[in-house]
């Protein structure tokens, strides 16, 4: 037996992930906002990368020649407002005459997000050393306004003691709406009364508190006789608890942002894409085209043309190259970001083209594997494009791109329709909703239906009942 030693050339194939294609896709998944901070952040580094910036409205990108944008106005929002976005071509008629409905200032402040406005009140309050703790705590609000984390984790995370933190968590709590920075309902709510309390316009009945603290979970089973058995009280007293709850406070506190009387106003969102109706057809546009364009300087690409020129030191070459290549890569990568938008929102309109033009009872089942399979994108491309974006649609309303890939909104949208429009002394239970569905020609079990109704934050049939 001998064992013998040789060489021999093989040829394979293998996938490599080149730092180009790394940055690519590193700037398509970005948000607008992190685009934004990005191409800041470039122009500070970069001497040879320029940007041309136009005078579009920040909310739609529409082109602006007077003193505020109409086109993204809700409609019916205001007498001058056109009834759509579709009389005429995209820009034109956006400068009109100021009324009194259209108060530039309004429309200012309904452009603040919850974040921008607590970051601007915690900053007029705190000192200017524990900005970073307040930028943290914000950034870890979840969608209801709760903080998600606790106070010795966030002091590990940003460096600062934990009795720091605690600061900035209570002058949080204090900013309206107030309650934002609890940790869970009861905090909230409790918050919430210790600051009605001190109102000299508002009576706090005795024993909300209390209830609040002690028998939260029993008063949302309406067991009232229970709870008064226990404070010592009358049953009737917790029925006033009760509807001062109702009526006074937030349970989930993100939920009063910009609506103190009563009506809750989603934060202001910026889209990445618009879809409009113009003269019967649907457009795409990806907004980030009509706010900036990225070029080369000027002074750079002529001296990039002229690099073999004797005068120019080695050195001067190294910068020119290093630069302008960086340059024309970024811009690259922008454009393709651009483009991979355009072409997943444009197979979005073809295929959810009812949803977009009659609402979400049209919406139809759609899935990112469809969406890359049609534009010749890999499932993965298509979910880190549309992550974290949104798109204004022509109602006016801006939702996630993961709307058009959520089947089930329709159905949502219909149980949500059937509590509203039953009777208060006999609300629907959730397998009469099914059956009314099925009814529909909708087939759904009754625990999908108790599933979308949790999500909808509706109330089972016994708690509705009034």
């Amino acid at each position: 037996m001998s064992i013998e030693l040789n060489q021999q050339l093989q040829q394979t194939l293998q996938v490599r992930v080149t730092p180009k294609q790394i940055a690519a896709n590193a700037i398509l998944a970005m948000s607008s906002v992190q685009l934004t901070e990005a191409i800041a952040a470039e122009l500070d580094d970069n001497p040879a990368l320029e940007m041309i910036e136009e005078s579009t409205c920040p909310i739609c990108g529409s082109y602006i020649t007077g003193t505020h944008c109409t086109e993204c106005l809700p409609k019916g929002a205001a007498g001058s407002a056109p009834e759509s976005t579709d009389a005429g071509p995209v820009g034109e008629g956006i400068a009109r005459e100021d009324t009194d409905e259209l108060d530039p200032i309004a429309r200012a402040e309904a452009e603040f997000t919850l974040s921008e406005h607590l970051i601007w009140n915690l900053r007029a309050i705190l000192p200017s050393r524990l900005r970073p703790v307040a930028e943290y705590i914000v950034g870890a609000l979840d969608e209801s306004g709760f903080l998600t984390e606790t106070d010795a984790a966030i002091a590990e995370a940003t460096g600062f003691a934990v009795e720091d933190v605690t600061a900035v968590a209570d002058a949080l709590r204090g900013i309206e709406p107030i309650g934002v920075g609890s940790r869970n309902v009861r905090e909230s709510l409790l918050t919430q009364v210790d600051f009605l309390a001190e109102q000299n316009d508002v009576v706090v009945p005795a024993i909300v508190r209390t209830v609040i603290a002690d028998h939260l979970n029993d008063l949302g089973e309406r067991r009232f006789a229970q709870i008064a058995g226990v404070i010592g009280c009358r049953a009737e007293e917790v029925v006033e608890a009760w509807e001062f709850i109702k009526a006074n406070l937030h349970p989930y506190p993100a939920a009063a942002f910009g609506a103190p009387s009563g009506g809750a106003r989603r934060p202001f969102l910026r889209p990445d894409v618009l879809i409009r109706v113009v003269d019967g057809q649907i457009e795409v546009e990806v907004v980030e085209s009509r706010r900036f364009s990225l070029r080369v300087d000027a002074t750079y690409a002529r001296l990039s043309a002229g690099l073999r020129s004797a005068e120019a030191s080695e050195a001067d070459r190294q910068h020119v190259r290093e630069f302008v290549g960086r340059a024309r890569f970024f811009i690259d990568n922008v454009n393709r970001r651009r483009a991979t938008l355009q072409r997943i929102a444009e197979c979005l309109v073809d295929r959810q083209r009812e949803y977009l033009l009659h609402g979400v009872q049209h919406l139809v089942p759609l899935t990112r594997a469809e969406v890359g399979s049609v534009t010749g994108m890999h499932e993965s491309t298509v979910s880190r494009a549309t992550a974290d974006k949104f798109v204004m649609l022509p109602s006016g309303e801006v939702v996630p791109f993961g709307h058009f890939f959520t089947a089930s909104l329709g159905v949502k949208d219909q149980i949500k329709h059937l509590v509203e429009a039953e009777e208060p002394t006999k609300p629907y239970s959730d397998q009469e909703i099914a059956e009314l569905l099925a009814a529909e020609g909708v087939a759904i079990a009754r625990r999908t239906v108790a599933k979308y109704r949790d999500e909808l934050h509706l109330l089972p049939a016994r708690l509705r009942r009034r």
